[in-house]
């Protein structure tokens, strides 16, 4: 029998290991924290009893680097280590080095990780469990029947060294771009094909197993909203689905878990076609980032019981009946407008609705930076109904106060109050044909603005008597004026003392410099406003919506400031791929990818900005480049 735990260290960072550290200290467990330098005051290291410094900021450096993390457990005195999700939760190599080292490790024997790890070693397994599977399509001998074609990275996941290919002309650069991408991220090239399925549905299973045998299918998820073949909003159960298929997947997914005699909490995803026929995508032998969802129609905590598995605890025959439905939203640091360009900076304020469950590594004031993944937090509703759940959860983010970051929230609450998604229509082409109706047209920053100034001239509140009686301390016969840019749109606002000009149907009824109130229209409206630290940008949330206002563009597009044709780094990140034969003299077309950027664990794709000739390309592979660095520049043809 296992020896029982004392003190755990989490090879993970951010939210992840915040939640597992919830979760160990309501068991009792001492807890400890790895860092890199980037990460050395983050939320979860403040969060440990205890935290070690992994050198650097690169994962490669850090957080993938197993021998460090056992080096630390040791060194803090850990007796187990729990590797959340991505890093090296599904490197069978650390569990069995963890193993070695004395260490107990929360999470399926090596054995099974090994034989999942390989996407095309798992079909074979799971094709031999009488799991039904999508057949493979060999790349070299592909014809215009089996278009279109998904391209997957056979060693990992989470969207990375996947491609859908649609023409075979385009087939051999989206190999190569995905075997890069796939040796980049997981130290893999090996890529497969299968037939895409358009508009299928992502449905899984989450299964827990214990070492006597038992295993429970906990319910299904749908995680079919998805960006860039990730995962942006998730629910349990999966809507919709005949009683039968349910049977089918739960049978499946059990299967699966017994032909690698599974233990511990894994999932098991599969690809749902429209007309209800399910296949096989993968199994992954970890705790998933929507995990969240089961926990609250369950009623339970998989952490815990990860935890009590690992220490031989035995489950109980049958798990607890589920109750409700959950809905769960991945707020990201992300501009979807602009093909969901991650965001870094400092986020000043992060408040959700306590009717909620949030689970995040950020709090007030952290900083986000450009080494990891942008999301910012998980934000769950559960309700005894789907429209319920839905709707909470939808309210919720509305109301959320979020601070100097551009953010996908206004993109998830426009989805969660979809027609198609309301209706439990839900398949993963969805962001690919609403995503311009869901970020077009910023709301009208003008009542933001009015509330921005006159907050702005607001008495505080221990202003000296004279001044808080008499208001505005502003001279009664000559206006006050100021401007804001929001959105690109610049807004002017004059007042008088106590009532604004050139604004009819807008009254004042009150000002204080983080509360304005305006009756709008009739309407009474309150505007809560918040200025940043250094008074560069002024935040206004209101029912109305969610509005910076800056005097400037705090980010001002790089592209104002440079001559035609100049290609700039629209964020900071690692240039991992040139176009093949790239230099200069090279003729180029409008929208021909020239070279890739990865940031935030996302590939970015830098296109010709018109037709014409390279005149200079500074990028080279590897390079780190900062916000606005010149990569290359394209002379554009002229016309006859």
């Amino acid at each position: 029998m296992t020896q029982l735990i004392t003190s755990l260290l989490v090879a993970n960072r951010g939210e992840i290991a915040v939640r597992i550290f919830r979760t160990a200290r309501a068991l009792g467990l001492a807890t400890v924290a790895v860092h890199s330098d980037p990460d050395a005051d983050a939320l979860h290291v403040r969060d440990a009893d205890a935290a070690v410094r992994l050198p650097g900021a690169a994962p490669a450096d850090t957080y993938l680097r197993g021998d460090l993390i056992i080096k630390a457990a040791l060194a803090a005195g850990a007796d187990a280590v729990h590797p959340g999700y991505g890093f090296l939760s599904e490197n069978a190599d650390f569990a069995r080095e963890v193993r070695d080292s004395g260490l107990t490790w929360i999470g399926p024997p090596p054995e099974a990780i090994e034989a999942m790890a390989s996407k095309t070693r798992a079909k074979e397994l799971m094709r031999a469990a009488g799991v039904p599977l999508l057949d493979p399509v060999d790349p070299a001998t592909a014809t215009p029947a089996d278009l279109p074609l998904l391209l997957k990275a056979a060693a990992g996941g989470g969207g990375r060294g996947m491609r859908v290919v649609r023409d075979l002309g385009s087939l051999r650069e989206a190999l190569d771009g995905a075997r890069a991408e796939a040796l980049s991220a997981f130290g893999d090239g090996e890529v497969f094909a299968e037939p895409y399925v358009e508009r299928g549905r992502h449905v899984e299973v989450q299964i827990l197993a214990d070492a006597h045998g038992t295993v429970w299918a906990l319910g299904t998820r749908d995680c079919s909203l998805q960006r860039r073949h990730q995962k942006v909003i998730e629910e349990a159960p999966a809507p919709g689905l005949p009683e039968a298929l349910r049977e089918t997947l739960h049978t499946a997914a059990v299967a699966a878990a017994r032909a690698v005699s599974y233990q511990g909490a894994g999932t098991v995803e599969f690809l749902v076609t429209a007309d209800g026929r399910p296949y096989f995508l993968e199994m992954n032998t970890r705790l998933q980032v929507e995990h969240p969802v089961t926990e609250a129609v369950f009623g339970l905590d998989l952490v815990a019981l990860q935890l009590r598995i690992a220490e031989g605890e035995a489950l109980a025959p049958a798990p607890p009946e589920p109750t409700g439905h959950a809905v769960e939203a991945r707020l990201y640091a992300e501009d979807p407008a602009q093909d969901w360009r991650p965001q870094t900076g400092v986020l000043h304020t992060l408040a959700l609705p306590g009717e909620v469950r949030v689970d995040t590594g950020f709090t007030d004031g952290d900083t986000v930076g450009i080494h990891y993944d942008p999301m910012l937090a998980k934000v769950v509703a559960h309700a005894p109904t789907r429209a319920e759940a839905v709707r909470t959860l939808a309210h919720a983010l509305a109301g959320a106060r979020i601070h100097g970051l551009t953010t996908n929230r206004e993109l998830l609450v426009r989805s969660l109050r979809h027609p198609e998604f309301t209706a439990g229509q839900l398949d993963t082409g969805f962001f690919e044909r609403h995503l311009a109706g869901l970020t077009e047209g910023a709301p009208d920053a003008t009542p933001a603005a009015l509330a921005a100034a006159l907050a702005e001239a607001a008495p505080a509140p221990d202003a000296p008597l004279a001044a808080r009686l008499g208001g505005w301390r502003n001279v009664r016969s000559q206006p006050q004026t100021r401007r804001y840019t929001a959105a690109g749109t610049e807004y002017e606002v004059r007042y008088r003392p106590g009532r604004l000009v050139d604004h009819p149907g807008i009254r004042v009824l009150a000002a204080t410099p983080a509360l304005v109130t305006l009756e709008v229209e009739g309407i009474r409206r309150m505007f809560h406003v918040k200025r940043n630290s250094n008074n560069t940008e002024v935040y206004v949330d209101s029912a109305l919506g969610a509005h910076t206002l800056t005097p400037v563009p705090r980010f001002p597009d790089p592209q104002d400031r440079t001559e035609p044709g100049s290609l700039l780094a629209p964020m900071p990140g690692t240039v991992v791929r040139i176009a093949e034969g790239l230099a200069p003299g090279s003729p180029v077309t409008a929208g021909q990818p020239l070279l890739w950027l990865e940031a935030m664990k996302m590939e970015h794709r830098i296109l010709a900005p018109a037709s014409g000739t390279l005149t200079a390309l500074h990028a080279v592979t590897g390079q780190q480049v900062e916000f606005g660095a010149l990569l290359a520049v394209v002379q554009e043809e002229t016309q006859p």
